[in-house]
């Protein structure tokens, strides 16, 4: 094939086999993009997410698609995401939500973000706590779940702490937990109420237990029914 060139030649360089084959080689590797046809079958996984926003769980799946299968380019890439659940309560913008994440899986390039975006919404009925950690609502507790998923899959690298920084969290943990368990066992010995009773309101003292429907203290005998 002939190329015309129209500008002045400045420099030229005889290229090598070893450019020509990379050149060939990555011309042939397989980047995600929104033509990518649908395989038949997609690997994936599916997450539970309970919370006390909602009556009934969510189940979220992630499908990859393998790219460059078989070569020294091979990776997967996030495809497409389903949620699922028995209640009805937020179905419109469930589907809306993942059409739209899963219109970005297909996208290509660097989806990391959605991460943050989804974590930056509140709900304005509050958040929840899940395994100690603060969830600002539903939609951040999705975007934990697609952090996670890109971690598995290698998108998203774990930071992971040196071993002198878990040696020193290990023994203040440690610390905490045994001067826990020494002021329970001391409040134990010395109260003359169940160790179940809960702490009251009125006379600070742990002795209010659910007597006859009613939550009442021992102690001062305040009462929630008067």
């Amino acid at each position: 094939m002939t190329i015309k060139i129209d500008k002045k030649i400045t420099s030229y360089e005889v290229a090598k086999d070893d450019d020509m084959k990379e050149s060939q080689v990555e011309s042939n590797v397989v980047h995600m993009h929104e033509k990518l046809e649908r395989p038949e079958t997609l690997r994936g996984n599916t997450y539970k997410i309970k919370t006390p926003l909602t009556e009934h769980a969510l189940y979220v799946t992630i499908n990859d698609v393998c790219l460059n299968q078989g070569t020294d380019h091979e990776k997967w890439r996030p495809f497409e995401i389903f949620i699922n659940s028995k209640s009805m309560d937020h179905f419109q913008w469930v589907v809306a939500l993942t059409r739209v994440i899963s219109a970005v899986f297909r996208k290509g390039g660097d989806i990391t973000f959605l991460v943050e975006e989804l974590r930056s919404v509140f709900d304005p009925r509050g958040g929840y706590f899940k395994k100690g950690k603060y969830t600002p609502s539903l939609v951040a507790d999705i975007g934990d779940i697609i952090e996670c998923h890109l971690k598995e899959i290698g998108m998203i690298q774990s930071e992971e702490m040196d071993e002198h920084r878990k040696s020193i969290l290990a023994e203040k943990r440690a610390q905490f937990e045994s001067k826990e368990q020494n002021s329970v066992a001391d409040v134990e010995a010395k109260s003359d109420f169940p160790a179940e009773a809960q702490l009251c309101n009125k006379c600070m003292t742990k002795a209010v237990i659910k007597m006859d429907g009613c939550m009442t203290c021992l102690n001062c005998g305040d009462s929630k029914c008067g």
